[in-house]
């Protein structure tokens, strides 16, 4: 009897070993859940803000350098 004991015993340890961290982590309050979201959504518009002011300086240079192109086409034609 006290074989069978020591090896469910064994065996319920085992498996409670086996089990993912990352499937205990998922089992987490709402509140931090909420916390990282928020973090993950300011973290994007970061990266939005990021990409649009880049975008923006591009279209600066195209649309200087196409200023440049027609000025330079005006003094050649003359």
């Amino acid at each position: 009897m006290k074989r069978i004991a020591a090896f469910v015993l064994l065996v319920a340890c085992s498996v409670a070993c086996s089990i993912p961290v990352c499937a205990e982590r998922e089992n987490r309050s709402i509140g931090e859940n909420g916390i990282e979201a928020r973090k993950a959504a300011k973290h994007q518009q970061k990266l939005v803000k990021k990409n649009a002011k880049k975008q923006r300086k591009a279209m600066k240079k195209a649309q200087k350098a196409q200023r440049k192109a027609a000025k330079n086409t005006r003094y050649r034609t003359k």
